[in-house]
């Protein structure tokens, strides 16, 4: 029991770092300018290869690398799929750094308060997963808050349509070409890194960036690190957590790139603080309902306390 305390404990410290660290890149992107949003997503592509490649082998699991490698030898045609996985996360990892520079920040925000709501969803229809009541409810009144937006400006932003459906459908080719674990992201990463790289090049070592921002030489590798490590956080939680609280403690990041986007000057506009009270309140349903059933799981006695 102690230890099992122990490893929920190192868990939720990995979890609520990783928001923070995360938030705080959201935070500083608009500092690396001149450098683009491409040149940014770039560099984050090209040194998280070896982090996770570093990972794999630590946690002892660089198997799931090759036998990945060993399926695309068997079958080239999964490699498009691959490729479709890498461009398909490009797209997020993208946006998350052209957002707070050009103060869009609020809307891929709200994109991550949305994305577990889809998630709920499509869990549903394409998977068949039970749905109890508060989850109905909650996809219900995130549901008020989209079609207001919708009668409101005629439509939602294309930010947050990106990162609310563009994920799962990442997550769902992934889950069908069985990659979905982190010998796939690693590919997923080499399939663009050439993109990534003439990017990096272009603005990074030839370009003109790092003549208007010489800093760039050794912020850039920084923030890259730094998004490195919100990552290797991210996955520690994810092993060391239960499903149920791990997606719990994941509502803290969108709420923290809320606190960056203002902090960076962006402000809620008089017209959409429905949509966003009306998301947030369906957040807040996940949460209240998603405690109460982890408290529930945890009172209920084990099947060794049992007569």
């Amino acid at each position: 029991m102690a230890h099992s305390l122990t490893q929920s404990s190192r868990g939720v410290l990995a979890s609520v770092a990783s928001s923070v660290a995360f938030a705080g890149v959201y935070f500083v992107t608009p500092m690396l300018a001149p450098a683009s949003a491409e040149a940014v997503w770039g560099i984050r592509i090209l040194l998280t290869i070896p982090m996770i490649a570093l990972a794999l082998i630590t946690v002892r699991q660089w198997h799931l690398a090759a036998d990945v490698l060993a399926r695309v030898r068997m079958r080239p045609v999964l490699g498009l799929g691959i490729l479709a996985c890498g461009l398909l996360v490009s797209a997020q990892l993208w946006v998350f750094s052209w957002a707070p520079m050009h103060g869009r920040g609020l809307q891929v925000a709200l994109g991550y308060f949305l994305l577990p709501l889809v998630l709920v969803v499509v869990g549903k229809f394409l998977y068949g997963d039970r749905l109890v009541w508060w989850q109905w409810l909650a996809a219900g009144i995130a549901a008020i808050g989209v079609a207001f937006e919708l009668i409101r400006v005629g439509g939602v932003s294309w930010e947050t349509l990106l990162v609310a459906l563009g994920y799962p459908v990442y997550f769902v080719l992934r889950r069908a070409l069985g990659t979905a674990h982190l010998g796939g992201m690693f590919w997923e990463f080499i399939a663009v890194a050439v993109i990534a790289g003439t990017f990096v090049i272009r603005e990074i070592v030839i370009g003109e960036a790092t003549a208007a921002n010489p800093a760039l030489w050794w912020a850039a590798p920084l923030f890259a690190l730094w998004t490195g490590v919100a990552l290797m956080l991210y996955l520690t939680a994810s092993r060391l957590l239960t499903l149920s609280l791990f997606g719990l403690l994941s509502y803290l990041e969108p709420a923290l790139l809320v606190v960056a986007s203002l902090l960076n000057g962006e402000r809620i506009g008089a017209g959409e603080w429905l949509t966003y009270g009306t998301i947030w309140t369906a957040v807040g349903v996940i949460l209240i309902g998603g405690v109460v059933t982890l408290l529930r799981e945890r009172r209920r006695p084990g099947p060794a306390t049992r007569s």
